[in-house]
């Protein structure tokens, strides 16, 4: 059904949304998103930077005690 809207149709669904909603309410739902996506990518850098330093800090000595004392 959505395979076969093409561009006229994509041009009436922004006319529409832009007559129904106004440009002002528009640019500010916008802007919400880039701030959402923006807020979105910095969660996922912290977290996978908070994974990485929970691994360096579990990360530990497993030489047997043998080799311990050769070295």
């Amino acid at each position: 059904m959505l395979n076969n809207i093409g561009l006229p149709g994509l041009l009436l669904i922004a006319v529409v949304v832009l007559v129904l909603f106004g440009r002002g309410k528009i640019s500010s739902l916008m802007g919400e998103v880039g701030k959402g996506i923006t807020a979105f990518k910095k969660g996922v850098t912290d977290g996978s930077k908070e994974l990485e330093e929970d691994n360096g800090e579990t990360a530990r000595d497993i030489t047997p005690e043998g080799e311990k004392d050769k070295a």
